[in-house]
């Protein structure tokens, strides 16, 4: 490129520019191993590009990752706007915590424009309170039994004592197509036999199958979930003391996610889900 398109004589600099997208040339045949799929390359330029296209408006749509900060935000990554599912900001005042939504923040043409305020605002404090007492109460030493039932229960799974059916229908059934084996051995006809040995043999299948589900080993134990319960040590101890590090810790090892409906004095409100580190299992909660 010249330096100075109206003076030649001041000489040129050679700059590279990327190519537009209908020069590029790709090769027909693949130069090396692909390490992702193009689709998802494409995908990602795409997206880096959306990004990019609207300077900051546009690149704070995207929920970005943690980032060493001065403040101690407890619901950081926990807490999301009702209205429309993002997570909701720290805002420190002077006189205490906030989190927040901005509607100035939505891609334009965002469906959720209609319905969202201007801001969504929530103060910390009331809302720690309320996590505490709940997680307090959830983790007392005379509700744990309850809880990890809960946890057990929110898995799907048959448990103990369904389980403990299943092998007793697969047992019946096995024990009835050897009575059936024995009889056509002793000299009884097989035909007669047929429709009843086709019936055992189809439970027992069933039966397998169920038994199967119920031992996925991707399932949590109960013995998992009070090992889980134990790890967090003197939860009434944290709470009661009040240390933000510990309570932000305790947050996370509990996998609490909380949905705030923001509305008029008596339609506010706050769903709040724990999912334990042991598995995809969680419990309910809301006030």
């Amino acid at each position: 490129m010249l330096l100075d398109p109206d003076d030649v004589s001041a000489g040129h600099v050679v700059r590279f520019r990327r190519a537009a997208p209908d020069k590029v040339v790709r090769s027909r045949e693949p130069a090396h191993p692909e390490i992702i799929p193009v689709e998802l390359s494409t995908e990602a330029q795409l997206r880096r590009r959306g990004k990019a296209i609207g300077g900051l408006r546009t690149a704070r749509r995207t929920e970005r990752a943690g980032r060493p900060t001065k403040h101690t935000y407890l619901f950081r990554g926990h807490l999301r706007c009702g209205v429309c599912s993002r997570k909701m900001e720290g805002s420190p005042r002077k006189h205490g915590m906030y989190y927040r939504c901005p509607a100035r923040t939505l891609a334009p043409g965002s469906p959720w424009l209609a319905s969202h305020p201007p801001t969504v605002y929530l103060r910390e404090d009331p809302l720690r309170d309320l996590v505490n007492e709940w997680l307090a109460e959830l983790l007392h030493p005379t509700q744990v039994d309850t809880t990890v039932q809960r946890l057990l229960d929110a898995q799907g799974g048959p448990q103990a004592d369904d389980q403990e059916a299943v092998r007793a229908r697969l047992r019946d059934a096995d024990a009835r197509l050897r009575n059936y084996q024995d009889a056509i051995g002793a000299g009884v006809d097989p035909t007669a036999l047929v429709e009843v040995i086709n019936q055992a043999q189809a439970e027992r299948e069933a039966a397998a199958a169920e038994l199967g589900r119920a031992l996925d080993p991707g399932l949590v134990t109960a013995g998992e979930i009070y090992a889980m319960i134990d790890s967090l040590g003197d939860v009434q101890a944290v709470v009661d003391y009040g240390d933000a590090d510990a309570l932000a810790k305790l947050y996370l090892d509990m996998g609490v996610e909380i949905h705030y409906h923001a509305g008029h004095a008596r339609e506010e409100a706050v769903d709040i889900t724990a999912s334990p580190r042991v598995n995809s299992v969680g419990v309910r909660g809301g006030t």
